[in-house]
């Protein structure tokens, strides 16, 4: 996991990145485990959601490599922080009831490494993964605005299959996918959640708080700025996409993985 991303990107975090109750939501039921279970969060950030589960009865171990991350923290009895990357858990075999990664796998400095630390850290499941794959989005204005941010997301983020097909193969689970189209007032400020309020993304807060811009060139993001300002100025975004702003749901290729002992 890169730990010198999060630490660059961390400032500030929980005021954009707040956990979505819809997103808990999901997690909770795709787990389906009762409380007082114990969950690794891997990946964990500055404990959002495993705040958001803990407040609902379950024992969380927050694993999360990054300082600044870890440190923005909310105390809470119910979480157990961890210093350590997904490639590496200092957890004893089959010691945890559930797993969770919530948009955290494509900081994975290897994913197959990784899915063998979750099946030895919790080998019958389930594992709850949040990702997305921008392979899988609805045509989005974001590509035409901010296309080098674009090629990074489709470059960072792995092909869904194939992250169903190498966790599945080293857990010997199976693998269920979810889509979760993005609601217009998401309250998890990632990259894709301003796709129906493009002014949100003139913030600087808020492009700091996500991956692909705060890793792209700054004389670029200015660029792209620029342009995308003006055009809300003129109107002219609003005259190609502004029937998104009456829209429910964008489907931007947001996806849960729901991986389970094939015995069940």
């Amino acid at each position: 996991m890169n730990n010198v991303v999060y630490n660059s990107i961390g400032k500030n975090y929980n005021k954009n990145r707040t956990a979505d109750p819809r997103i808990s939501a999901v997690i909770r039921e795709l787990l389906g485990l009762p409380k007082g279970s114990v969950i690794a969060d891997i990946g964990a950030g500055t404990g959002n959601y495993a705040n958001a589960l803990a407040e609902t009865g379950y024992r969380i171990k927050a694993v999360e490599p990054s300082e600044e991350m870890r440190r923005q923290a909310k105390p809470n009895n119910n979480v157990e922080w961890i210093t350590a990357t997904a490639e590496s858990i200092p957890l004893k075999n089959d010691s945890v009831n559930g797993v969770i990664l919530i948009l955290a796998i494509h900081h994975f400095s290897n994913i197959e490494i990784a899915a063998k630390e979750i099946a030895r850290i919790c080998p019958k499941g389930p594992v709850v993964v949040f990702t997305m794959d921008p392979r899988e989005s609805e045509d989005f204005w974001f590509d035409t605005y901010f296309p080098e941010i674009a090629q990074h997301v489709l470059r960072s983020f792995p092909p869904l299959l194939a992250v169903v097909n190498t966790i599945a193969g080293i857990g010997k689970w199976s693998g269920m996918i979810k889509p979760f189209p993005l609601p217009p007032d998401l309250t998890d400020k990632n990259m894709c959640s301003a796709w129906n309020r493009p002014e949100i993304y003139l913030e600087a807060e808020m492009r700091q708080n996500t991956s692909g811009f705060a890793l792209a060139s700054p004389a670029v993001v200015l660029q792209c700025l620029s342009k995308l300002q003006a055009d809300l100025q003129s109107g002219e975004w609003d005259k190609h996409y502004g029937h998104l702003r009456i829209r429910s749901y964008f489907d931007a290729g947001f996806r849960f993985i729901i991986f389970r002992s094939r015995s069940d």
